[in-house]
């Protein structure tokens, strides 16, 4: 191979791998959400629970459940909605989700096979730095520790 040639093609691969996590004016976030202690005020939001999150967005997640459904074979399904409210609280967002699990008993909600969830923005629910703000969030539940599992999450937001 001609050595321009080479040097051309090492040149076009590094700026492919050094392009921005930004693409199309998205913007990629992570980070990790836990069960909630004190620092999220569960009964003051009348939620069902909350995550505290960690990473690219730091604060509480508040969920509400609206359905849910478990089949004889351990499927669990729940659909709901969900405040996001950033650490110093001036910042919010809304989401929709839908959330899927296997459960070894699953009419009581024990032993978690495995659980993922998608929470797309609902579009003109952002305050504050999430004015204007959509994407969507995906979760998949970590249960290596489960008297403490995480809840990894990943996503894009575009203003």
């Amino acid at each position: 191979m001609n050595w321009k040639i080479f040097v051309l093609l090492a040149v076009m691969v590094l700026l492919l791998i050094a392009a921005p996590v930004s693409a199309d004016g998205a913007m990629q976030i992570s980070g990790i959400g836990f069960f909630a202690g004190e620092e999220c005020d569960v009964q003051g939001q009348g939620a069902d629970f909350a995550l505290n999150m960690t990473g690219d967005l730091e604060g509480c997640h508040y969920v509400f459940v609206e359905t849910s459904t478990c089949t004889p074979s351990g499927t669990y399904k729940e659909t709901g909605t969900e405040l996001f409210v950033s650490k110093d609280g001036g910042s919010t967002f809304r989401t929709t989700y839908r959330f899927t699990a296997k459960y070894e008993d699953c009419p009581n909600l024990a032993g978690e096979i495995f659980g993922r969830c998608q929470h797309p923005i609902i579009a003109g629910s952002g305050t504050g730095d999430f004015e204007g703000v959509t994407g969507r969030l995906d979760f998949k539940d970590d249960l290596s520790d489960p008297v403490n599992p995480e809840f990894p999450f990943r996503g894009h937001l575009r203003w």
